[in-house]
């Protein structure tokens, strides 16, 4: 018999997650994005940019979830970044770079609180938050195309860090 979502025997967690969003602005892509910090137990989202789009298209995707996720808004990605890293916030920026690893060869600390930064839907991770991150992970893949959505790689990042931490 399939489950619903009022017959799981999943566990309710929060974890000492923050998904910080740098720029990424299209609407159905942060509908997503609530929706899997709900079912990772993300303690909160926190979405950077000028323009935010939290109306009807994102709330289409997110399917109510933007009304019990932890969530703010801020202008500037940096800011809120460097603000984590002084609240001791281990910084983690999901990107592929000359200097990045493999999230698989990554070993979450569950001593400390993480801030997972995603980027940009064209552009990525900006280069000034790279700089101060203390990790930088990617996701390996064997295709030809050197990238995947934000969200796909986020549900996949979320998953290692949380299996880890379990």
């Amino acid at each position: 018999m399939q489950l619903t979502h009022y017959n799981t025997s999943f566990k309710k967690q929060t974890f000492p997650i923050v998904l910080v969003c740098d720029n990424v602005t299209n609407a159905p892509n942060i509908g997503s994005l609530f929706r899997i910090c709900d079912a990772f137990g993300v303690e909160q989202l926190i979405l950077c940019g000028e323009n935010i789009p939290l109306g009807r298209k994102m709330k289409k995707t997110s399917r109510a979830t933007e009304k019990i996720v932890h969530y703010k808004t801020e202008s500037s990605a940096l800011a809120a970044v460097t603000q984590l890293k002084k609240d001791n916030f281990e910084i983690i920026a999901l990107e592929i770079t000359s200097k990045s690893k493999s999230i698989s060869h990554h070993k979450f600390l569950n001593n400390k609180p993480i801030a997972l930064i995603i980027g940009d839907e064209n552009f990525g991770v900006t280069q000034s938050i790279l700089q101060i991150a203390d990790a930088i992970i990617h996701i390996e893949m064997f295709g030809q195309n050197s990238s995947m959505n934000v969200v796909q790689a986020t549900n996949i990042a979320l998953y290692e860090i949380t299996k880890q931490l379990l």
